[in-house]
């Protein structure tokens, strides 16, 4: 989606703060002994308040508000109804549709206490997105994302899943172009100016890098065990730093 009318620009902007108050409702709500279920239903309740639906229902089936991935587990995650234990890794995945027009932004927190791991994956996956977002301006080519990326990462010590990354977003969830969390030499095509986007790097403290699928057919997840952090926002490409949507 490229936004250049004042109709998108609002439609927009409307379904990036359904995924911030949401998200900002899910983090608060997260402690010992709530469940995944719980966080999805609290989900449903705040978009409910703005008119929203899930995205991923509505283009894909999938039986849930919002995606929530415990430990190892990356993303896409179905809520269960197991308690969150002391130490869990959460990751919250928010994608709503908003009077036709869908915006997707995912967080991950810690349940109390917090490992010193746990704490630098975390800040890892935070980094790199805003590396990567700074990345994203007009004229850039698309590869200058993923580069950014996958050298924060590195410096930082831990393990880029390759296999999964970002994309387009705002009528469809997954739209053209497809926005690699590492750099890929052939996207040399610029960004330009209004362009919506997905940055969403995935990061594990494992070191296979390896992305497996649950049995449930949804939650994808690292296959040597490593947890995994998550964090993403929806942008829009401007000739300096882009304008976050969902923040």
């Amino acid at each position: 989606m490229t936004i250049n009318n004042e109709r998108d620009m609002d439609g927009m902007k409307l379904a990036g703060k359904v995924v911030a108050r949401t998200l900002e409702a899910l983090k608060a709500a997260v402690e010992p002994g709530i469940t995944p279920a719980e966080l999805d239903a609290l989900a449903g309740q705040v978009f409910a308040q703005y008119g929203a639906f899930s995205a991923p229902r509505d283009e894909y089936g999938a039986p849930v508000n919002v995606f929530i991935s415990v430990n190892d587990d990356i993303v896409h995650g179905l809520p269960t109804r197991r308690p969150l234990q002391a130490g869990d890794v959460v990751c919250i995945d928010v994608t709503p549709n908003v009077g036709g027009y869908i915006a997707d932004a995912a967080v991950t927190v810690a349940v109390p206490p917090v490992s010193p791991v746990v704490s630098r994956l975390i800040a890892c996956a935070e980094a790199a997105l805003t590396q990567g977002m700074n990345a994203a301006r007009a004229g850039r080519p698309l590869s200058g994302i993923g580069r950014a990326i996958e050298t924060e990462v590195a410096q930082r010590g831990f393990t880029l899943l390759r296999e999964l990354q970002g994309h387009g977003v705002g009528r469809a969830i997954h739209e053209k172009p497809t926005v690699p969390n590492y750099y890929h030499p052939a996207l040399r095509k610029p960004l330009h100016e209004g362009l919506v986007i997905a940055v969403e790097p995935m990061v594990s403290s494992g070191r296979s890098g390896r992305v497996q699928t649950r049995r449930d057919g949804w939650t994808l997840a690292t296959t040597d065990g490593g947890l995994a952090a998550h964090h993403e926002h929806t942008i829009m490409i401007t000739k300096g730093a882009p304008l976050i949507l969902t923040a």
